[in-house]
């Protein structure tokens, strides 16, 4: 009765909701690439050629997932789980859903290295009856929601059909826990409607039971995103990168400060710390790589006031005025070849915002980490991180100059920093495989 009320409420909201963001969603979509054809497909509307391919799908593969991931992030987990699971039991097939365009980009990647086994979808909108009519043509045997974007409808209809839902590589930010916590007579329904949550720390198997899951249902798996095995340097990214930023006039030599995914206002201030730092480090090359790329052109031009020579990493070969003191990033998914390259990197969102963003990929790269006193969404990582030494966490600009200024006068004590970021993600080792047995042994 209380889910029946919950449900009831969620769509009579939910329209509105819908309305309200669809402004900023539009504007969204035109800056990433998005195109107006496929919002037919998020209100579950299939081309013929989508159909054949999932009834193709469905004949050549005994067991088809429907596996789905919001955006870049999550794809990039989906990525790792997908070869898996088609390593394991070559007669999977995975319809693979997005939100955003740079999602979709890496889904059809995905599904070029895979071929024929993987059909990459725009994600429905999650009203009663778009995943009714999705469900009935996707035809999943389960389905995989990577990290925590549980849709009530969608788990309804699943359920109500015998369809496993399963959560993979989930996290929940105390942040969350706490909101959640205050919201459990509402969000209690929906959840306890999950067949199965595996969760990246032991930590957040307590988390999740405090929502009314049944112990039984939530399990430690490790996390995707921070297992080695079976993760690829992205060795021929990382050597196209060195060849544009040595037709930009940049030797590779040179020691690099990267800012990974940062938010407004960062960029500036990490400038700022760049340009006193020249003074003792004339080498030292800045590369930003800013959250969201379609604010390049203000962050240029914020910049450009701060006496820097800025070139935007999609006009290199346009633009052969002299050597730029900061390459800008304004292309989606090369953040981890990047980092590739980075002598030092500072996680971005960390300073002036909250939460903070993920330094997972950084420290295995083998990269000395920095980050800011905000890094709420990552605690328990942050908590590994600093207690094996692995990463610096400071309070403010100016004591992030001191620290990098110190890590480039002692190369050595950097490197020792970056081998224990790396040696602390090891307990996650083999979480690929784990979540992937878990997923096919239903």
């Amino acid at each position: 009765m209380l889910r029946t009320l919950v449900l009831l409420c969620y769509n009579l909201i939910l329209p509105i909701m819908l309305l309200v963001m669809l402004p900023g969603a539009i504007k969204k979509m035109r800056a990433r690439g998005g195109r107006w054809r496929d919002l037919w497909q998020r209100l579950g509307f299939f081309s013929e050629s989508a159909r054949a391919e999932l009834d193709a799908l469905h004949r050549s593969h005994a067991e088809v997932i429907w596996m789905h991931a919001v955006s870049v992030g999550e794809v990039g987990i989906a990525v790792k789980l997908v070869h898996e699971l088609v390593r394991q039991r070559p007669q999977v097939g995975v319809v693979i859903t997005t939100t955003t365009p740079t999602g979709m980009a890496q889904a059809q990647k995905l599904a070029a290295e895979l071929p024929g086994a993987v059909i990459p979808l725009y994600s429905p909108l999650d009203g009663w009856f778009v995943v009714r009519r999705c469900l009935s043509v996707i035809r999943p045997r389960q389905i995989v929601l990577v990290e925590a974007e549980v849709w009530p409808n969608l788990v309804q209809a699943a359920s109500r059909r015998g369809i496993p839902v399963r959560l993979v590589n989930a996290r929940l930010s105390p942040r969350s826990e706490r909101r959640y916590r205050q919201l459990r007579t509402l969000v209690q329904p929906i959840f306890t409607l999950l067949t199965e949550v595996m969760v990246q720390e032991p930590e957040d198997v307590e988390r999740w039971l405090s929502l009314g899951l049944d112990a039984k249902r939530v399990v430690w798996t490790g996390s995707i995103k921070f297992d080695e095995a079976g993760d690829r340097e992205p060795v021929e990214q990382m050597a196209e990168f060195r060849q544009i930023m040595e037709r930009a006039g940049i030797s590779p030599s040179r020691p690099v400060l990267l800012a990974a995914s940062t938010h407004a206002g960062e960029e500036e201030e990490i400038a700022r710390v760049y340009l006193r730092l020249r003074g003792a480090h004339p080498a030292l090359f800045l590369i930003l790589v800013p959250r969201h790329v379609e604010r390049a052109v203000e962050i240029q031009q914020r910049l450009g006031s701060m006496e820097l020579k800025v070139r935007r990493r999609s006009l290199v070969d346009r633009e052969q005025s002299i050597a730029p003191d900061c390459l800008l990033v304004d292309t989606t998914g090369e953040l981890k070849a990047w980092q590739g390259l980075a002598t030092l990197v500072v996680v971005g969102k960390s300073f002036l915002a909250t939460g903070g963003q993920n330094p997972a990929e950084a420290a295995m790269l083998g990269k000395p980490v920095l980050f800011g006193p905000h890094m709420e969404n990552f605690s328990a990582l942050v908590r590994v991180l600093l207690m094996r030494q692995g990463a610096a966490q400071v309070a403010d600009f100016a004591a992030l100059q001191g620290r990098l200024d110190h890590l480039l006068r002692h190369p050595q004590e950097a490197q020792i920093m970056a081998q224990a970021g790396r040696a602390a993600l090891r307990n996650h080792e083999g979480a690929t495989a784990r979540t992937a047995s878990r997923l096919l042994r239903q």
